[in-house]
């Protein structure tokens, strides 16, 4: 993880910190349920929330310990030991590592993901309001980077904004997939823990019960997990190219706000660069790392092994973070936007009422002429345009291939026939009214 691009909140969840306090808890929950059962004393259960409820789990001291047992979760438990006392002998019977390792991170991946989901509701919001302020404003369409037809600002966000309720819907399946909870001993059989133990634990950490865990919850949802947020990240990052592109000088239909004193660059005083949606392109590249080894994770060995232990431990905090970084830099980027409607003209303009030429093309066939022969008029034309020889209408007009009258022509020139369904799709995307 790196902390340039982290946000506290997120950086928390991954914490030693929540770490052990969320083994604890399922240590302690787990306790209670046995004690409950008659497995192991009543009051043995109530002095280890008692005495380890409130209790700072010593990181340090931990880690001193796992350096002569090699094993985590050992350390940790013999330093609650030596919080709690005599008690904690009662604490992970028939438990086994994974029971811990597993049931925690999907706790701390369930609270990441609504982290995630709140970033996702701030680029609906920004880009809702930028959507509807610019609903009108008109713009060029490009297909292959290349001007196509007219479109609208507005429609360019609503868009976006579709994408991004998409990619709420995908994290809440995903958080819903990963956050299941396993506490079902050695291979997985409840041999030594009962299975009323999981529930309970289950339903105090707000968890679902793994059907099958054969020691270890399977991998499949994790790798559908990290898939999902690196869609996500690729649908940050398609925004992004598209604010990096508006915002070239030669193009300049939009632009990343520019703060008083910010610098562009060192060497060249008068630069304002894109920098934070270059940023945005290189944070979905980290996230999307973690979709390859998440998915070379679920090729366990027989009911577990740990190959997947180390890529998690890289990349649980790194793809989280980074993505929730990632939303919430986005959402500042549209909140602030410069956005140009003069130039978004000036460009919608540039060809000469080239952007029109299929309604020219189509009319000519409404009017008898063969889709061939209308299409060849209206590009070779069209071309004459491209090599700087004229007007397009002019030559239209002089063309005897194009049977239009002349006032029906120039009607075919205008910019609300390409707008009259922004409602339309405004609805479909936010809603009527």
């Amino acid at each position: 993880m790196i902390t340039r691009y982290s946000r506290p909140d997120a950086v928390a969840i991954w914490s030693q910190e929540t770490k052990y306090k969320i083994w604890f808890e399922i240590e302690a929950h787990a306790a209670t349920k046995m004690a409950e059962l008659g497995v192991i004393p009543t009051e043995a259960a109530q002095a280890i929330w008692a005495k380890g409820k409130d209790a700072t789990f010593d990181a340090d001291r931990i880690d001193e310990i796992e350096s002569v047992t090699k094993h985590d979760v050992i350390a940790f438990l013999t330093h609650v030991a030596e919080i709690v006392g005599d008690e904690a002998r009662f604490l992970h019977q028939g438990m086994t590592s994974s029971d811990v390792l597993d049931t925690c991170f999907a706790v701390q991946l369930a609270r990441s993901t609504d982290l995630l989901l709140g970033g996702v509701d701030r680029v609906l919001a920004a880009l809702e309001k930028r959507a509807k302020e610019h609903k009108y404003t008109p713009t060029v369409g490009r297909s292959h980077g290349i001007h196509a037809e007219p479109v609208t600002f507005g429609l360019k966000l609503a868009g976006y904004h579709a994408e991004f309720q998409r990619a709420k819907r995908r994290l809440i399946t995903a958080r819903e997939e990963i956050a299941t909870c396993a506490i079902s001993g050695a291979v997985g059989t409840f041999a030594n823990v009962d299975p009323a133990v999981e529930q309970y634990v289950a339903d105090q950490m707000g968890l679902s019960v793994e059907p099958v865990s054969t020691q270890v919850i399977p991998r499949d949802r994790h790798a559908a997990y990290f898939a999902a947020l690196g869609v996500v990240a690729s649908s940050v990052e398609r925004l992004a190219v598209e604010i990096r592109h508006l915002q070239r000088t030669e193009v300049l239909e939009a632009e990343e706000f520019f703060d008083k004193g910010q610098k562009g660059s060192s060497a060249m005083p008068h630069k304002r660069n894109p920098i934070l949606t270059e940023n945005l392109t290189g944070l979905a590249r980290l996230v999307r790392s973690a979709v390859t080894p998440a998915m070379e994770n679920v090729a366990l060995w027989h009911e577990r092994d740990i190959s997947h232990s180390s890529v998690e431990r890289g990349i649980g905090p790194d793809a989280t973070i980074h993505l929730d970084f990632a939303l919430h830099r986005l959402a500042g980027v549209i909140e602030r936007l410069n956005v140009y409607p003069e130039n978004m003209q000036k460009n919608l303009d540039r060809l000469g009422g080239l952007v029109f030429s299929q309604r020219v093309m189509l009319a000519l066939t409404q009017a008898g002429v063969s889709r061939e022969d209308a299409y060849a008029a209206v590009q070779e034309n069209a071309m004459k345009v491209w090599r700087g020889e004229g007007v397009f209408i002019d030559f239209l007009k002089a063309d005897p291939r194009v049977t239009l009258p002349h006032d029906q022509l120039e009607a075919l020139f205008d910019l609300g026939y390409h707008t009259k369904n922004v409602d339309v799709i405004f609805a479909r995307v936010f809603g009527e009214g």
